[in-house]
Formats: structure tokens, sequence, C-alpha cells
């Protein structure tokens, strides 16, 4: 499905990406009458184009925005604060948006921005083309194969024909393809066009499943074929080899390889036709013996050699913190959910039965109030295996395998199956379920404060409150974006006035994600996905209703940030212990809205010695449309650097006057001297 272009009720173009449900506008001074055209004059791939005549685009907040001459060579970046006049000529604006936009115009362009608005002028009406991309891309084919490693090894070697280019440049999410999807049959099936580029390198393992899984992110970042071999390594066609199993060990070592290759690009890449001041760049340039502009060019194997001749340590520093990482069974079933976790750049570890543990039915001591159940005495004690993975420095972590999860996402198929559900250019739809006065405060109605407060984005919230089993189900069954469960949850489904209703029983889901606020919600969540939803929020055992209530209030506000369903919940956890009880299945890389400024963040701020001033580390989060290799600038002091996103920021020094006005650019969390709020809700007064 391609970008669509709508008219928009205030005067403007509304761009709408079905695949990823995401919305963008560019206001007009009046309306507007696109026509589609064709996208062959736009230097950059767009997969949607059309013709507006326009005296200027206004967008309602500041996006990344390159100006480029009609080779793609760069003339302007601008971001906050920027002003440039271009005199009459050629040139290609690139929109750094949440909708990948291009603007292609014939005249003069003026760029002006403010804190929070980005104006394009172009002195008279003027016909302008504005093409669109997703960020993200479907499966362009699917290989089926068997069980057996050999035939794996085949199928996950065609995962390198979707990257769109093997130059450092590979290292924008936006260059990286999705992998096609993978099947399970009686014999292996590769349709044609499914080779491997031609980079030179391939990959050895041992023939067993485990070994393949774990190099298959490796193997589509490299675009490299995966062969049987007694020494897992990595072989060049030139004789460059390097081993894949060192005193790290060989999911560490895969892991470091994979880390240490994508940052190097990353800082290669800068020579293209990303010219940026990168601070990765700047902080390990002066500790590796390496041509930066030599590398540009280099083939991809001598560029692979040269990466790996510097040891990690000298670059450890400048990784950045991964966005995900995936404990993976060696079931064969599993491979059929690799592509997704290649897609999202994810760490694949080997994982086995040892995680693995026996459930416990007890409360946990720390609820001793009124609990989302009807009677926490009926819960019968449940045998069922769960597993707690080992702690990772990933932002993000989860489980493909048999058992019950805590800790970690719980990966289920259907989840990746939902994925491609059509989705329409309205609102955000969002329905709340209330089946409890009690629980009343949870969603908040009277001040409207849960969701919907952003004027950039579009929702539509609607609160239910004592469902029958009836409308529950009904409601269950309608489309919406996201639904909110605030209620009690028995062993046998959602407690309604009129009885109790299991998600088992509906012959389909409508809800795309979903937050089940009640004890023991977790059989519900997975039947709700098993019926045709992606992923979401659910509670392994009791919950009290006053830790619940702050759990659902926080983690409304962090989706309504952009943050996904498995980095909101990374978050909460950090603030309350009750999280432990929460988990995520399905596909927990998925947002219900989309961030204002394209990636999720969290200040940590501190006082310091210094009169007035503070302390600011900024924690990124990368999306799904903003993965890894996506750039991040810190509209903190004069910094104009860019940042590789993923994890922390270095602490930068500021004042409490700037502090204070940065703070109301956009709402994101802040943890203050220990204490966490809202950046909407400080100002100045709050840090003097």
């Amino acid at each position: 499905m391609k970008p669509r272009f709508t008219t928009t009720e205030r005067p403007g173009l509304g761009l709408f990406d079905p695949v990823q449900d995401r919305r963008f506008e560019l206001e007009t001074s009046s309306p507007v009458d696109p026509s589609p055209v064709g996208t062959d004059r736009f230097r950059f791939p767009v997969d949607a184009a059309v013709e507006v005549a326009v005296d200027q685009l206004v967008l309602p907040y500041v996006v990344e925005t390159y100006v480029r001459d009609p080779d793609g060579s760069p003339l302007v970046e601008a971001e906050h604060y920027a002003y440039e006049e271009l005199p009459p000529d050629e040139y290609c604006l690139e929109l750094h948006a949440p909708i990948k936009t291009f603007v292609r115009v014939d005249g003069e362009v003026t760029v002006a921005s403010s804190v929070d608005r980005m104006e394009f002028d172009f002195g008279e009406e003027t016909a302008v083309r504005v093409g669109a991309r997703s960020y993200h891309e479907r499966p362009a084919a699917t290989v089926t194969t068997t069980a057996d490693p050999e035939d794996l090894m085949a199928a996950v070697s065609t995962f390198g024909s979707a990257l769109k280019t093997t130059s450092p440049e590979r290292s924008f999410p936006t260059l990286r393809g999705h992998p096609p999807t993978v099947e399970l049959g009686d014999d292996l099936a590769i349709p044609d066009g499914l080779d491997a580029p031609d980079t030179g390198v391939h990959i050895e393992v041992p023939t067993d499943r485990q070994s393949v899984y774990a190099v298959s992110t490796l193997a589509y970042y490299l675009g490299a074929d995966v062969r049987p071999g007694e020494r897992p390594r990595i072989v060049t066609a030139d004789g460059f080899e390097h081993s894949l199993r060192t005193d790290r060990g060989f999911d560490a070592e895969v892991a470091r390889v994979l880390q240490q290759v994508f940052l190097l690009d990353c800082l290669t890449r800068t020579e293209g036709l990303y010219p940026v001041d990168l601070h990765e760049r700047q902080a390990v340039e002066d500790d590796v013996s390496l041509s930066f502009p030599d590398l540009y060019d280099a083939p991809s194997a001598e560029r692979l050699a040269a990466y790996l001749s510097v040891p990690f340590d000298a670059v450890r520093d400048a990784v950045p913190t991964w966005r995900l990482a995936a404990h993976v069974t060696p079931d064969a079933e599993n491979a059929t959910l690799l592509p997704y976790l290649v897609d999202d750049l994810a760490v694949v570890r080997r994982a086995d039965a040892q995680g693995r543990r026996r459930a416990r039915s007890s409360m946990p001591s720390y609820v001793d109030e009124f609990v989302r159940s009807v009677d926490r005495g009926r819960r019968a004690r449940s045998d069922e295996p769960y597993v707690s993975p080992p702690e990772t420095d990933a932002l993000e972590q989860a489980w493909l395998g048999d058992g019950r999860v805590f800790g970690a996402n719980e990966l289920r198929r259907a989840a990746f199956e939902h994925r491609d559900r059509e989705t329409t250019a309205d609102d955000i739809d969002i329905d709340i379920v209330c089946n409890d006065e009690r629980m009343r405060e949870e969603v908040d109605v009277e001040d409207g404060a849960l969701y919907g407060d952003r004027a950039d984005l579009p929702f539509d919230v609607t609160v239910h409150a004592n469902c029958s089993t009836e409308t529950l189900a009904e409601l269950l069954a309608s489309e919406t974006d996201f639904l909110h469960y605030v209620g009690h949850v028995e062993a046998g489904g959602f407690v309604c006035p009129d009885g109790v209703l299991d998600a088992e029983s509906l012959d389909r889901t409508g809800a795309r994600t979903f937050f089940l606020n009640g004890c023991n919600s977790y059989r519900q969540g997975v039947s709700l996905v098993e019926n045709g939803s992606i992923g979401g929020i659910v509670t392994h055992g009791d919950v009290g209703n006053g830790g619940a209530t702050a759990v659902g209030r926080l983690v409304a506000r962090l989706l309504n940030a952009g943050f996904s369903l498995r980095s909101a919940l990374a978050v909460v956890r950090e603030r309350r212990i009750v999280a432990n009880q929460y988990t995520v299945v399905g596909d927990g890389g998925v947002e219900v809205a989309q961030n204002e400024s394209g990636i999720p963040v969290f200040y940590r701020v501190r006082s310091t010695d210094a009169d007035g001033e503070y302390g600011v580390r900024i924690d990124t989060y990368p999306t799904s449309e903003r993965g890894m290799g996506s750039l991040y600038i810190p509209y903190v002091g004069d910094v104009e650097t860019h940042f590789i996103a993923g994890g922390p920021l270095p602490e930068f020094r500021i004042g409490a006057d700037e502090l204070g006005y940065y703070l109301q650019m956009e709402q994101f969390p802040v943890v203050l001297d220990g204490s966490f709020c809202w950046s909407t809700d400080l100002g100045v007064d709050d840090l003097r």
C-alpha cells in the first residue's frame, strides 16, 4: 500500500501512510487541489507523488530538512531557528517527517523556522511536486524452507536481497528493506530475484538451527550468504576471515560484529549524501586508524575487513544502545518470525529451556488492597512454565519460543500476520472501557488528559462504561486503533454486569492494539492477538487498584507521546514495582501514535552545584519508522551536533530559563532530581 494524499479540514495537504498508520500535514494559505503525478523526477525513491499550486507550505512543528540540488547534493540543512534564502533554481526539499516527504520546486525558496513552526516560502504561487515514501517496506516475496539447518541457511541468505544499498547508507533504516517472509514446507523453494547482493562476504556456522538464527540479522546487514562450517566465522572473497568463536562467546561476538560494523557505517556515511557533524565520529575518529573518505567508496568486503581491524574497545562507548534483543529457542517454527526480527535489526540470541521456571500463583506481597479481580481466592494455581530471559543492555527485550514470559515481549506469529491490516486516514480511534466505577480515576474523562491532548494529531476518543457481555463483544470486534480496558478480569474472561466474556469466543478482534488493565489478563490478551490484534499490554497476576491506576495513566501518556508498547512498559518498570506484573504479547514494537519530533525521548535532569545550572541527559528510543541508524539533534543549549538514536546521550549543561523553555516544546517524561513528571507540567519557576 502506497502513501495517500488528501486535502485537510484547514487548508493544506494531508499525507497518510496506511502501512505504518502515520499522518502528516502540510498547511497552505488557501485550499489545494492535488493531482497525481509520476515519481520519476525525484532524485530519491518515492512511492507516490502529487502536484499542487501553492505560495508556501507550513509545518505545525519543526522537522530536520535538507535542501538539495537536482543531483542530490545537500545545499542547506535546516532545523530549529533556521533562516535560509535561496535564489531561483531547481531544488528538492527532503523532510524527515513522520512520513518521508520530498518537495520538488523550480523557483526561489525561503526556509524559516522557530521553536514550533517551519515555513517554506516560494515567493509566489508555484507548482510544486510533493512525493512520499513509507518508512516501512513490506516483504517482497516468500521463501519456503524445511526445518533442516542447511535449508534454513539458504533461506536466511536471501534476507540481504532486501537491502536497497550495500554502501554505508544501509545504516539508515529507510534504506534497509523488509526481508522476504519465511514459511515452513516439505521442500526448499526460493523465488527468483532473491539472491544476496554480490558483497563477496559469507558467514559459516555449524549445522544447527540456533546458530543459523543467531547470525540472521548479521547476514542480512552484511548482505552475506550463510554456509555450513565447523568453525563459525566470517569469510570474504579476498581471503579475509574473522572468527565468531571468541572469549566473549558466539552470541556476544555476533552481536559485537553487527554493532561495530553498523556504527562505523554510520560514521563513514557522513562522507556521502548526509555530511553532518556526527558526535560519534568526533568521539572515536582519533582512536581508530581509518580513512573514512576512502572507506566510503571501498567495496563491501574491503570495508568490512577495515572495520574489524579496529579493537572493539576503541569504539565500544560510541555504539548506540540497541533497540531490541530477542531470545530465540531452536524450534523450527521460529524461523517464520526471523524476517520481522531482522527488519528491526534485532540482536538475536540463542535461548533454551534453562530460562524457564514454574509459574507462581501467589499474590505479590506489595498487593494488599482492592484488586482488579473479582475474588483473588478463586484463582487456580498455574502449572504453566514461564520464561524469565536474562537481562541485556538493549532498550527492549523479546522472547520467541514456548512459555509464559515475564520481563520481555512475548512474540507471537499471529501478531505479525496481522500487521498488514488495512487502516484509514481518519482520526486515531481510541476506545476506553471502564467496567467498574471504582476504577474511574484511571480514565480521567473529565479533563480529557488520558489520550488525545495533542493539537498536531487527530484523535477520536470514546469512553464506554459498564459494558454488557454483548456490548463488549461488539466493541472488541469493531475496528479501532487502540482499546484500553479498565475493570475486572477473572480466569474465564472480562467481568461485565451481566456475566463474563471470554475473548477466545470471538470470531475476530478489531482492535489493532490494546491495554488490558485488570488482574491476570494475560490469557485474554493472547486470545485477542490470535483473533486479529497486533499487540497489547497484559498482566500476569493480581494488581492493586491504586498501582494499576498509576500504571494505566502513565502508559497512556507514554503511548500518546509516541512510545511503542515495549518502550512504554520499559519506562514504567523504572518507576513502579507493580509494573513487573505487566508484559507485552504480540508485536510490542507497534506504536499507537507517532511522536511529534520522530523519536521519543526521556529527560533525566539533575541540579548541579553551579548556580541555576542543570545537567540534562536525554534517553532516545528508536521506533518502527525511525529505527536504528536514525539521527537525533537535542534542542538544548547551542548544540548543533547530530547523534545516532538509541539510548542515552552525553550529559549537557543548561541554565534554568533555557531548560524551562525547551521543556515546553513537546510533551515527554522527565525525572527531575529523582522525581518523575512531564515536561509540560514544569515551568521555569519549578526549576529555580
